[in-house]
């Protein structure tokens, strides 16, 4: 091993068993992590990124085994070590920041007492702390469903840094997060590197990130190693066309760090609207430990028109009122006051009988594709399920419809008889649009549709709503925390913070000349503005 190398891996292969036969998920890979240095392994899903990671600390699942060359960690082979060698390993010499935080911790356990499990119950405030978790004191008390997604990952960064280790490995630390908090989390990963010398492996599919953040770039394709350098590099002169594709998937790192918005409709005349909110509040009743029974304001006099044939975004942090705003506008919840029209008729106050009909008109697609769909429904009975539950068609017509949905959202019609689980999450998520679309709506109504997409799938996804837009002239009311991905598809956008609207308008006005403080802080905020790269 290298004098001031970390982690070596050469020839690195790794394969999964299934069936007795073993398929193969990294192949020939060579890596270094340096002491102090920053490493981002990029690709999209599939690539073999969390795989390396996996075998690096010792966690591969039973069926996965490194089957071919070395892999050093601190002086110590990896490749056939014993399991009482890799657990000496964990916590004290390689920490992990796991992808999800809610899956990471336990529900069932206070933050004091899962921190308390890596470094002794004395020093649990002291970690809290040191990972920006403010008042340790109150949130060791708290259970994880009490905290936000941001205070959550920093838990999970106490918990790594509670065994004092070298090598930190953040398997996709912010990909749930808005952009602020996103920017915060790895801002503070950033400082523990250069102040504690301690070394980062980020897994991450987002180039941009990478490019922030990293001092060099692995790009994985296939469980092999496809492009390698420093960001500046990778970004001015990628060696490889899937890095290429990288890059221009990423629309932030395609205009040098800047957000741009594709559609300009200002000056235009905005077409009628098929959704107005108006004047809309929402308070939820909460039990407060110190005050009792109080009422929390979730809306306040929030208006939101979309235009027809148009893409309206809703976009801000995360608690900032998106989806209570659109679970409203679907008539899922009802408003404490205020107007809510579709395609011209008052929607407020009815009830679920009154509701079902305008049902046809606006539909809706989740943000979790792997949560959307039922596991034990085919791709044929999930299409056609709105059209048994309205009672659409006979089964002839139904099965002509789902091909004919297919067909739209880019699919073969041999998938009708796959499962969700042979399906990858693009597929999966073009299946629930699918859905969506099979009582011919006018609206859709789309929750983070591309949140839990790689950037390719991302790309892949935005390109189809916006043919499918075009084709079938749909109205959507897009939610989302990432205001690239808004920038991509929107014609108008409202930003809202607090749970109130701080900010409306052309998505190319609001973009490029932001009025609120708080627009400009999010635009700040997006990543891939440190490469300052237009490639």
């Amino acid at each position: 091993m290298t004098t001031d190398a970390l982690v070596e891996v050469r020839g690195l292969d790794i394969g999964y068993t299934r069936h007795r036969r073993i398929t193969p998920a990294v192949s020939g890979l060579d890596l270094t992590v340096g002491a102090g240095e920053i490493v981002a392994i990029v690709g999209e899903s599939g690539s073999g990124k969390t795989t390396t990671a996996n075998a690096l600390i010792g966690l591969l699942p039973a069926n996965g085994r490194i089957t071919g060359g070395s892999a050093l960690v601190a002086g110590v082979q990896i490749a056939g070590a014993r399991e009482r060698t890799l657990r000496r390993l964990r916590g004290s010499v390689v920490g992990l920041i796991p992808q999800d935080p809610m899956v990471g911790l336990n529900p069932t356990k206070r933050i004091g007492a899962q921190v308390a499990e890596a470094c002794g119950a004395e020093q649990v405030h002291h970690f809290l702390d040191k990972a920006g978790v403010p008042d340790p004191e109150l949130r060791a008390r708290q259970y994880p469903h009490e905290l936000s997604g941001g205070l959550r990952q920093r838990v999970l960064i106490a918990i790594a840094l509670a065994g004092r280790p070298k090598l930190i490995i953040a398997d996709e630390p912010t990909s749930a997060l808005d952009v602020t908090v996103q920017r915060r989390i790895l801002d503070h990963l950033g400082g523990l590197v250069r102040e504690q010398g301690i070394s980062l492996l980020v897994i991450t599919h987002d180039l941009a990130v990478a490019a922030d953040r990293a001092d060099r770039v692995v790009v994985m394709r296939d469980g092999r190693k496809v492009d390698e350098g420093e960001p500046g590099t990778i970004l001015t002169d990628p060696r490889v066309q899937y890095t290429r594709e990288l890059i221009a998937a990423a629309p932030r790192l395609a205009h040098g760090g800047r957000v741009e918005a594709r559609f300009d409709v200002r000056g235009e005349p905005a077409p009628e609207p098929i959704l107005t909110l108006t004047g809309v509040h929402k308070t939820f009743a909460v039990d407060d430990l110190r005050r009792g029974r109080r009422g929390f304001n979730a809306l306040e006099d929030v208006s939101v028109t979309v235009p027809r044939g148009r893409t309206h975004a809703l976009v801000g942090e995360s608690g900032c009122g998106k989806t209570t705003t659109l679970r409203i506008a679907l008539g899922l919840e009802a408003p404490t006051s205020g107007s809510i029209v579709l395609d011209g008729t008052e929607i407020a106050g009815r009830g679920w009988n009154q509701l079902r009909p305008l049902r046809r008109k606006a539909q809706l697609v989740h943000q979790d594709p792997f949560a959307a769909l039922d596991p034990r429904f085919t791709v044929r009975q999930s299409v056609t399920e709105p059209l048994v539950a309205f009672k659409v068609g006979d089964r002839r017509e139904r099965t002509a419809r789902a091909r004919e949905l297919l067909d739209q959202v880019g699919l073969p019609a041999a998938y009708l008889d796959r499962l969700p689980s042979e399906l990858s999450g693009g597929q999966r998520q073009r299946v629930a649009i699918a859905r969506a679309l099979a009582l011919r709506p006018d609206l859709l109504m789309l929750d983070e549709p591309v949140s839990a997409l790689d950037v390719l799938v991302q790309d892949q996804i935005l390109r189809l709503l916006v043919e499918l837009q075009q084709a079938l002239g749909l109205s959507y009311l897009f939610v989302s925390h990432d205001l690239a991905v808004v920038a991509d598809i929107a014609h108008t956008v409202s930003v809202m913070r607090g749970g109130r609207v701080v900010e409306e308008g052309p998505a190319a006005e609001v973009f490029a000349h932001p009025r609120s403080p708080h627009t400009r802080e999010l635009l700040d905020a997006v990543p891939g503005r440190a490469a300052g790269v237009r490639v």
